[in-house]
């Protein structure tokens, strides 16, 4: 059969950012690795839109935002992306929303949001704002809208606004993508699966807590997509034991306060007050730091920016995956620590002199000689910076409450609600902007700490206990907290007493006496909180053996898929996670002797590729763009190579999105 007499047929479960992505690479590749007469035909499954998807749909809370400013966000390569296909620089969410108010040219294809809100949100958006997740799902339907014309005619894109429930088909053959409510599934000759954050049962951990809840009849909330949840039954006044204090919470926060009917009123001294509607649960809220999240710094860099990569980059993965197999803390952390400090010291030096002690080139010379955690970087930063408070110390940061002990809950109040407005404070003076050089040493290390991940060369044990545990929590922590005024938003809420504070190590328990939930903390010995709901404020972790999604469920019953599983003399990690090969997503099949299944691709978040973000900050080689332009690459090849074999799918439709 010659190319041209059927299309090749790719299908792609998944319609949100990361399928958007994708497609996108598929566009810039095609005229390198497509044949001129060749068709194509994509067929996208999900029930949400194309574009947001599901995460990122319009239909949300206007309260809910995103964590990063809209300058902060792209769907594009730009000239740092090391991708092997071409470059094609696109805006930034900031820069596309600026032609809604004439500061900027229309971007094609141009239309204006239905949405009112988001029309007029986007009008007044600057980069430096925090956008809702409305106007970032409507910078993403844009992109989608803007990858279609980009493709030649003799590509077509189809979307099906239903859920995927199973794929079938031989290794050597056609697959068929079932569809719910469809007798006639989708044949295809690849298949790839970007459904992203994904549900998942509770694991067997909070089965006490629900049973206990239903045994007493209270709300109990296991890890869930806030947007999601139903908070109807949490009643005004109940007491609310939350464990968690990142995101999730400050999701929960906003629908239970504003989303019930409160406001925020600023005071003529600069405060912020609260003004309870009278609709409010009391949220008692802990956990393993007890304190929120730091919030996003809100200035640019007033320095030039640091060189990064520098201490651990691909050079240095390379390496060290040579010397396996690898402990994080012992043999990578240093590397990473250093990478930080530099992003931190090269803005303190460059940005604020009069701060520092010594020379950038000085400084600089002497910290490339030094290992991190050695006495001599010690001294050299002490001599160097004389402020300890503009010094970095990453141990602190990690454990801002190890140590302290408080009388009482009042001492704790008021000692947080001084921790959390220094914060917001710091992250808001740009005279602090080496915070932001070390969240860029930050995204520098994340990316390359997955790259060598992905090499297999980390022990069971330290995958488990540093990179799946205390890595990804604490670079949460430091760089996906909310934005500022969210904390302030907090301290308000405190002071209105709807918000309490638990302290550090949570510890959640029972009490079948009372009848209650109960919350302690040695941040304030012999205080017990008692409650009659508990939520646990985090999203629910990527597992195949407990997902809700119906396709993964199917394969892994028919052992199609396999789980993540890392074994070393000590220790056997399960993680969880989709085993696929890297960095092309290659779907593991334990049927084929755990090699790739040669037809079926997954990409995103439940797989083991780690470096999940489908949209990052400009200008940072985002790993989630190279694994999008890896997997388009190695698809291109692999449907021409079947037409060439004459052996592409027949009869596939022809209709655009």
């Amino acid at each position: 059969m010659s190319a041209g007499t059927h299309p090749a047929v790719l299908a792609v479960v998944g319609a949100g950012p990361r399928a958007t992505g994708l497609l996108e690479r598929i566009a810039a590749n095609l005229p390198e690795l497509w044949p001129d007469t060749a068709e194509l035909h994509v067929h996208l499954v999900d029930p949400h839109p194309p574009g947001p998807g599901r995460i990122w749909r319009q239909d949300q809370s206007p309260l809910l935002r995103m964590n990063s400013m809209a300058e902060d966000v792209t769907m594009f390569t730009d000239e740092s992306s090391t991708v092997e296909g071409p470059v094609r620089p696109g805006p930034s969410l900031a820069e596309w929303a600026a032609q809604f108010s004439g500061r900027a040219p229309r971007q094609e294809p141009y239309a204006e949001p239905a949405d009112p809100g988001t029309l007029a949100e986007l009008r007044r958006l600057t980069g430096s704002d925090f956008p809702t997740r409305r106007a970032q799902s409507a910078y993403l339907d844009w992109v989608f809208r803007r990858v279609l014309t980009e493709l030649p005619p003799r590509v077509t894109v189809e979307w099906h606004a239903t859920t995927a429930t199973s794929v079938t088909g031989p290794p050597d053959g056609p697959q068929q993508v079932h569809l719910a409510g469809r007798a006639r599934p989708i044949t295809a000759d690849l298949v790839v699966l970007a459904q992203g954050h994904l549900d998942s049962a509770p694991p067997a951990e909070h089965d006490a807590h629900a049973a206990f809840a239903r045994r007493h009849g209270l709300f109990h909330l296991p890890p869930a997509y806030t947007a999601d949840a139903d908070l109807s039954a949490l009643r005004p006044g109940q007491h609310v034991l939350v464990r968690g204090f990142g995101l999730a919470f400050v999701d929960l926060m906003s629908l239970l306060t504003e989303g019930r009917g409160g406001a925020f009123a600023e005071e003529p001294g600069g405060g912020l007050v609260y003004r309870p509607s009278g609709r409010e649960p009391v949220l008692h809220v802990g956990s393993r730091r007890g304190v929120p999240y730091h919030s996003k710094t809100h200035y640019p860099l007033q320095g030039p920016r640091p060189p990064l990569p520098r201490y651990f980059g691909p050079a240095q993965v390379a390496e060290l995956s040579a010397a396996r197999p690898l402990d994080i803390r012992r043999d990578v952390l240093p590397l990473m620590a250093k990478e930080i400090g530099f992003g931190h010291y090269h803005e303190l030096f460059l940005a604020h002199p009069e701060r520092t002690a010594l020379s950038w080139p000085e400084f600089e010379a002497a910290y490339d000689a030094l290992g991190w955690y050695s006495d001599g970087m010690a001294e050299l930063v002490a001599a160097a910076v004389p402020d300890p408070a503009d010094r970095l110390d990453l141990e602190r940061l990690d454990r801002p409450l190890d140590g302290l002990s408080f009388r009482g809950p009042e001492a704790f109040q008021e000692y947080l609600r001084g921790y959390v407005s220094d914060d917001v404070g710091r992250r808001a003076d740009p005279a602090h902007s080496a915070d932001l050089g070390a969240f860029l040493g930050l995204l520098s290390v994340y990316g390359n700490l997955a790259r060598l991940a992905g090499t297999g060369a980390l022990t069971a044990r330290s995958v488990a206990r540093d990179l799946d545990g205390w890595w990804q929590g604490f670079f949460s922590f430091l760089a996906s907290g909310p934005p500022g005024f969210r904390l302030r938003q907090l301290l308000a809420l405190s002071r209105a007493g709807v918000v309490r504070f638990t302290g550090a190590d949570l510890r959640v328990g029972t009490d079948e006496e009372t009848g209650t939930f109960t919350g302690t903390s040695p941040t304030v010995p012999g205080h017990t909180v008692h409650a009659t709901a508990l939520v646990e404020a985090r999203l629910p972790r990527s597992s195949v053996l407990r997902t809700s999604d119906p396709l993964l469920r199917d394969l892994h019953r028919r052992g199609a898929v396999a789980e993540e599983v890392l074994a070393d003399p000590t220790d056997t990690h399960r993680s969880g996670l989709l085993a696929v090969t890297h960095p092309d997503g290659g779907l593991v099949d334990p049927r084929l002797g755990s090699r790739p299944h040669p037809r079926r691709v997954a990409l995103g978040a439940p797989t083991n590729q780690r470096a999940v973000a489908a949209f990052a900050r400009p200008f940072t080689d985002a790993p989630g763009f190279q694994q999008n332009d890896a997997t388009a690459r190695s698809l291109l090849r692999s449907l021409a190579s079947g037409l060439a074999r004459g052996s592409a799918v027949p009869d596939a439709p022809a209709a655009r999105a």
